[in-house]
């Protein structure tokens, strides 16, 4: 500490200082000397020096004659830190979800936690999840670049969705969509997605190429592992859902209803669901070159996606706890 008289002039105060204060202090203490040698006017010191009074009084509190270094900016690090008032055992059960789940927020992991048995707030998960990515300990998944986009195919035929169409129960339209998807160079190969819009309840399935007569063996797997009539059917205008597939929704007398082009946003469903799976599967899954393997992966994921996955816009409920809860209150309901 350099205990000095305020009455020396500046230039032998530095001195006397040496080459450890800042150059920011040293112009606070421009400020200061200047500020007493022209009568304590604040507005005319703020004036020169082009500063604001509300800075200029912050300094000037702080500001000691006799300890120069009281001019120097003070780290805004508090005193006393919060201190984690988790248990180990917490922060690896945590630590074990997210490696598992590694593109799972606070939020859904708090919920597998609760589902475990262990009373957990979301924010301190979020605590739990700062603190290990600040010590190194989790860290983020290497990401597997694939590509997304495909190519628009606008083909005008009937079918559009009236507007009154009611949609109420699991079942009643399911959007359908393809999934462009390139894991590694030489590797290409199209995802079908169906989402329920009313349980959030997806089915994927991996093919070498989007073409009507995979679309329509899609449907005989998505009618097999939906686990409630289909009614309706929603997609767009690509060729992969004319021909055998329109047939094939015809056979089982499903509505088929086409978007008008460029339209993707009446399918959000299930363009959010392509999302989804882009960024918490594919992209934080190893991808084999082998279509079968691949499925399988798959199959695995949309398992845990339907009944292990928390949804936000079901309250954090599964697809699977959703459609239960549905059922019971529709059984309620019956009896009254």
């Amino acid at each position: 500490m350099h205990i000095i008289s305020g009455a020396v002039p500046y230039a032998r105060r530095l001195a006397a200082v040496g080459p450890t204060l800042s150059r920011e202090a040293r112009q606070r203490l421009k400020w200061m000397d200047h500020y007493r040698t022209h009568g304590e006017r604040a507005a005319l010191t703020c004036r020169y020096f082009g500063i604001s009074r509300q800075t200029f009084y912050r300094w000037k509190r702080r500001y000691t004659p006799g300890d120069l270094t009281s001019l120097e900016a003070r780290s805004p690090r508090p005193h006393r830190r919060r201190q984690p008032t988790w248990s180990p055992a917490l922060a690896h059960a945590v630590r074990q979800l997210r490696d598992q789940y590694p593109r799972w927020g606070k939020d859904k992991l708090a919920v597998l936690l609760r589902r475990q048995g262990i009373q957990v707030s979301t924010s301190m998960v979020g605590r739990i999840l700062t603190t290990l990515k600040a010590r190194g300990v989790l860290k983020e998944p290497p990401r597997y670049a694939i590509s997304a986009r495909r190519r628009a195919r606008p083909r005008p035929y009937a079918g559009r969705k009236p507007q009154d169409y009611p949609v109420r129960e699991a079942g009643d339209l399911v959007q359908v969509d393809t999934l462009d998807v390139r894991p590694q160079p030489g590797l290409a190969f199209k995802q079908f997605t169906a989402r329920d819009v009313i349980s959030r309840w997806d089915v994927v399935e991996a093919y070498p190429t989007a073409t009507a007569r995979t679309a329509a063996g899609f449907l005989t797997i998505l009618a097999r592992r939906m686990p409630f009539p289909l009614k309706a059917l929603q997609v767009d205008g690509g060729s992969e859902f004319a021909a055998a597939f329109e047939a094939a929704c015809q056979q089982r007398g499903l509505h088929l209803f086409v978007l008008p082009p460029r339209s993707p946003k009446l399918n959000g469903r299930v363009e959010r669901a392509q999302r989804t799976h882009t960024e918490e599967f594919y992209e934080v899954t190893p991808c084999a070159r082998e279509l079968a393997a691949v499925n399988r992966k798959l199959q695995a994921w949309e398992r845990i996606y339907n009944t292990v996955r928390p949804h936000q816009a079901l309250g954090y409920l599964t697809p699977q706890q959703f459609l239960r809860q549905q059922r019971a209150h529709r059984g309620q309901m019956e009896c009254h």
